[in-house]
């Protein structure tokens, strides 16, 4: 079976172990890893593996062809996306600026716009998109006003000298009282979703009981993280949601999805689709 995730440490811990043939049952799987802006575009383009990780925000394109997974993704508290500039500063700074995002449709770039919508008088100018890894030096280097930056940013973008203007997390939480929803795992809807479901659950489960086994995995594809922002990365993303959504987890899936539809910054689509 063909899987395209991250390599990011925590979709590495969550599918270590079906990755290496430790789950029982389990298809082998044959791994790409892409960033989640690659992913988005695989999952539209219907040219993707048969699941793959993408954001929610992407999800109102996809989901004709793929069903949401509901588990090993990414929800959560405390683990929002940030807004981040050279000098400190307030959302009226923002106005009619250049802003770097990792995706235009990413659940970070959904939150954005809601944000901005509600904070940013007149609303940003620009909207640059590139690889979240390079968005933090162009921040720095003054190439860029302002970054929108995810995943290990959060533990790392003090070393750039940078300051963090809003985290959109704590927004959304604030704001709506949900956890935020990030990343999805999706799969096409010729599988059978609930044995996807099984498998990736049974992996999670596994990387915490085995909590050793995964961390040359995750390392290898840690992208120069030390292993202490490693760990402190799958400690933020890998939670409860992660191994089942729950009603907690789809209530907040249905209002950030919901409120974007509202706002036309996604296509309409039916809620139920989700589940």
């Amino acid at each position: 079976m063909k899987i395209a995730y991250s390599p990011c440490p925590n979709d590495t811990f969550v599918f270590h172990a079906w990755a290496h043939g430790l789950i029982e049952g389990a298809p082998k799987l044959d791994v790409t890893f892409a960033d989640i802006d690659i992913t988005n575009k695989l999952a539209a383009e219907r040219k993707g593996p048969e699941v793959l990780k993408i954001s929610y925000g992407a999800l109102p394109w996809v989901l004709s062809d793929y069903a949401l997974v509901p588990c090993g993704g990414a929800l959560g508290r405390g683990c929002g996306p940030l807004v981040l500039t050279k000098e400190s500063a307030g959302p009226a700074a923002l106005s009619g600026r250049r802003v770097a995002v990792p995706s235009e449709r990413s659940t970070a770039y959904l939150l954005f716009r809601l944000w901005a919508a509600q904070q940013v008088p007149g609303g940003v100018g620009e909207i640059v998109v590139m690889p979240f890894h390079e968005i933090m030096p162009a921040v720095r280097d003054g190439k860029i006003d302002a970054g929108l930056v995810i995943h290990e940013a959060r533990f790392t973008f003090q070393d750039y000298g940078l300051k963090q203007l809003a985290d959109l997390g704590n927004w959304w939480e604030d704001d709506t009282g949900l956890p935020i929803p990030l990343g999805a795992i999706i799969a096409h809807r010729s599988l059978n979703r609930e044995e996807i479901a099984k498998w990736a659950r049974a992996s999670v489960e596994y990387a915490w009981a085995h909590p050793e086994d995964s961390k040359g995995y995750v390392m290898e594809h840690a992208q120069e993280l030390s292993p202490q922002v490693a760990q402190s990365h799958i400690d933020l993303y890998v939670n409860e949601f992660t191994a089942d959504l729950g009603e907690a987890g789809y209530a907040a899936v249905e209002a950030l999805l919901g409120r974007a539809a509202e706002e036309g910054f996604v296509p309409e689509f039916d809620l139920a689709a989700l589940r």
